[in-house]
């Protein structure tokens, strides 16, 4: 078992002691520790890493407005407190979630009175950002774009979607990526080190198997993991010696449970399905299940997946097996009336099913064909041999006139044209040696011969 002890890793000269305070503090662990330059910064190198466009705009002191976008505990609002103290600017922070136009007025008096008098700019820091409405935004747009207070926006959720285009038009927008399992390791080893800001006066030792069950768990998010950090800790009393040792087991009483990032009305709700779609087209059941149950475990409507599988099995899988739709709909079926969480395994059997079945988008591609001639041929009749003569009057017109019946042929089958004239030579349908449709094929080919080999 592997212990991270402090005097350990103060021998090593890794202890950071930027601030001499007692804990547990008045603030929690993770806005003490939060990193106060570069340095300290954790992640986001694309971004920030040395020689990085952004880099050079907040070294150089010329930086626009910016929107943050990215999953929670990425490090926005660290950024933007790093930006702040690195460009000496003031920092004027904000929530949308409490903050309204009031607000917004008293931070930009502030700001104006702060450049008349000392020249100092103010970074207008707003939190979730998405949650501010159109009013609200458009309230901000001016003093944006006049200079009075430098925008630093942070969300979740897709800009594109959320902010306004005009406000959008007026800030880069950068994305944060989740934390790795190392930068989240990194972190949590330094609050440990760390006497002034972190809980190295506490003299913590964390057990290998713990860190790593707290490294995984907190899900990229380093927030989730320094509360849990902290939790485990403040809750830990010191042995004999004076060192607190946090166990796995206390780890997992401070996480209680991971933490799942899903929105079901984000972007998420729509890249776990386009990525449970392409597991099941690339024929990988088991990363299609276990994008089914990252959706239906953060609580996923159960019959949205079950309309996306519907749609699968027929433009995926197709004529290549045809039962593929049948079972589909089955699990449609029964996922709405076992209900949750017992329909997971019908809609579980489904995917796996989906998952192994042979590929084909030939009937995708028919439709395609058929939907462009559509559009952009006549609109001609049906032609008179196929219509059926139920009137007299039809009859004289001679409706269904030439028309042969099939039956009364050898092997049921006769040729004749059954589409409009401009169209007769025309094929859609071209199916694939996958499956059933390579039988489809055989059959098609038997009858028809080479007639079908030429897409028109």
């Amino acid at each position: 078992m592997t212990l991270f002890d402090l005097n350990q890793l103060e021998s090593k000269g890794k202890a950071i002691s930027r601030v001499d305070s007692e804990l547990p503090g008045d603030m929690p662990l993770a806005a003490r520790i939060r990193p106060l330059n570069f340095a300290e910064f954790m992640g986001q190198e694309h971004l920030v890493g040395e020689g990085r466009v952004l880099r050079k705009c907040i070294e150089a002191d010329q930086l626009p407005s910016l929107i943050f976008w990215g999953p929670p505990g990425s490090g926005k609002t660290t950024l933007a407190y790093v930006i702040a103290s690195i460009t000496k600017s003031h920092f004027s922070p904000l929530s949308a979630v409490s903050a309204g136009v009031a607000d917004l007025r008293r931070i930009v008096d502030e700001a104006k009175h702060r450049l008349k008098l000392s020249g100092q700019r103010t970074i207008l820091f707003i939190d979730e950002i998405h949650r501010f409405n159109k009013a609200q935004q458009d309230a901000i747009l001016p003093f944006v774009e006049n200079g009075v207070v430098i925008l630093i926006g942070a969300t979740t959720e897709n800009p594109s979607f959320e902010v306004i285009s005009p406000l959008l038009s007026r800030c880069r927008v950068f994305t944060l990526n989740s934390l790795t399992d190392i930068e989240i390791r990194s972190i949590v080893e330094r609050a440990i080190e760390d006497r002034g800001r972190g809980i190295g006066k506490l003299k913590v030792e964390l057990a290998g198997e713990a860190l790593r069950h707290l490294v995984v768990m907190s899900n990229g998010d380093a927030r989730v993991a320094l509360n849990a950090l902290e939790m485990a800790t403040l809750a830990s009393s010191p042995e004999a010696d004076g060192y607190r040792r946090l166990s796995l087991t206390s780890i997992e009483e401070a996480l209680q449970q991971r933490a799942l990032l899903y929105d079901k009305s984000g972007d998420q709700h729509y890249d776990f399905i386009s990525a449970l779609h392409k597991s099941l087209r690339g024929s990988a059941p088991d990363a299609a299940l276990y994008w089914l149950g990252r959706m239906l475990e953060a609580g996923e409507d159960p019959l949205y997946i079950a309309r996306r599988l519907v749609r699968f099995a027929s433009e995926d899988v197709g004529m290549a097996d045809p039962q593929a739709l049948m079972v589909a709909v089955a699990a449609q079926q029964a996922a709405h009336f076992v209900g949750m969480p017992e329909g997971n395994l019908a809609l579980a059997e489904a995917v796996t099913y989906l998952a192994t079945a042979p590929k084909s988008n030939s009937l995708y591609d028919a439709y395609s064909r058929v939907q462009q001639d559509v559009e952009r041929s006549r609109n001609e009749p049906v032609p008179l041999h196929l219509r059926n003569p139920v009137t007299r009057l039809m009859r004289e017109l001679e409706y269904g006139k030439g028309y042969k019946y099939a039956h009364n042929y050898p092997g049921h089958f006769v040729e004749q044209q059954n589409l409009p004239n401009s169209l007769r030579e025309k094929r859609y349908y071209f199916p694939s040696e996958q499956g059933y449709e390579k039988e489809v094929n055989t059959r098609l080919k038997a009858w028809w011969g080479n007639k079908r080999e030429k897409k028109g």
